[in-house]
This record gives C-alpha cells, structure tokens and sequence, in this order.
C-alpha cells in the first residue's frame, strides 16, 4: 500500500501543480489580452483623433480661399491686401486717422475696446516713420520687443522696419512699420494666434504705392 500511495501523492501534487500553472498563464494571457486590446482602443481612439484634428486644420486652411481684397484710397498709397475669405474688415477714415482697417475672423467687435487683439489692422497715421517707431522705445528699452529691418516682398524697394513682441499692454503680435510719403502706414496682428496667417497670407500679398 505504502508503494501505491507515493505515487498517487506525487501524481496528485503534479496535477494540482499542472492545473495552478494552467490558471496562472490563462490569467496571465487573459490579463495581457485586455491590457493589450485597452491599448489598441486607445491607439485608434488617439488616431481617430488625430485624423479629424488633421482634417478639421484642412478644412480650415481651405476654407479661407479664395482670398478676398482690400484696396485702400489712392492719396494713401492704394493699399491693397488679401485676406481669408472667412474674415470681416471693418474700415474708417477721418482727419485724424487717415486710414485704420480692422480685420477679424467672422465678426470685427466693438473697436473701442483696449483689450481685443484683432488678427489684422492696417493703419495710415499723420507721423512720420521716425516718430512712428519712437512710440515703441519703452518695449525697446525693457527688451519686451524686437526690431529688424523689413521690406515687403511686393514692394522690397521700400525699407522699414519689424517689431515683435509685447506691441502693447495687452497684447503679443508683430507690427510692421512703413514710411509711405509723408506718412507712415503700420501693419499689424496683435494675438500670436494669427502669427502664420499674417506671415504667409497677409504680407507675401500686401503692396501699395511708395
């Protein structure tokens, strides 16, 4: 009996380690099998995603064509610039403001507000272009701006200058100033949101005459 019994137990102690080891790698596989299919949800979800966001940039893009065209009066120069067809401008004109052209996606809103940051304003100012970039020595001096030499491509025979950064209490943009005649003309966008419309839309296609 004794002889029996060993291998019985021995048989015993093998299959419950063979059914242990069994449980083990089925829970183990199972484990891995919902680990792994919880990632690929996550990997189309982040694709999906990234497909539409992708998409939606396109369409955005494609959007704002064809361009439309500003053409400001002759006795400022005939200003003429293209913008995305899914903005307004909004434009006035008077004695003590030459020209000022407010440009914005959609809606223009209340210009008497100091806080907007509108996507594109062109402005004609009674100043000359040293007094016109004078206005900007203070953010010069606190290093909160910078400035380089700028030509417009369709007009590269007339040098002014470039100022980037904080172009006014509230906002960060660009301006480009311009001596026109005996006034200056500023081009600017005033939020870093519209930075690559500015530089890739509005000044490859903006002239005037010197």
């Amino acid at each position: 009996m004794n002889m029996l019994l060993i291998p019985l137990i021995a048989a015993t102690v093998l299959l419950i380690a063979a059914i242990s080891f069994g449980g083990w790698a089925f829970s183990s596989r199972q484990d891995y099998k919902d680990h792994s299919d919880r990632k690929s949800a996550i990997a189309a979800s982040a694709a999906v995603k990234a497909t539409q966001a992708s998409d939606a940039t396109k369409y955005a893009e494609e959007a704002k064509n064809p361009l439309k065209q500003f053409v400001g009066p002759s006795q400022y120069g005939s200003i003429t610039a293209h913008y995305p067809k899914t903005w307004s401008g909004y434009v006035i004109q008077n004695s003590a403001t030459p020209l000022s052209a407010y440009f914005m996606p959609d809606v223009v809103g209340d210009i008497q507000n100091q806080d907007a940051a509108y996507a594109l304003r062109i402005q004609v100012i009674s100043q000359s272009y040293a007094s016109a970039l004078q206005l900007y020595d203070a953010q010069v001096q606190a290093k909160k701006v910078t400035v380089a030499p700028y030509s417009l491509p369709k007009v590269p025979s007339v040098v002014g200058s470039r100022i980037d950064g904080q172009i006014s209490t509230h906002n960060q943009g660009t301006v480009i100033v311009i001596p026109l005649r005996n006034l200056t003309m500023l081009i600017s966008t005033e939020s870093q949101n519209f930075e690559p419309d500015f530089n890739n839309i509005i000044l490859p296609n903006l002239s005037f005459s010197p």
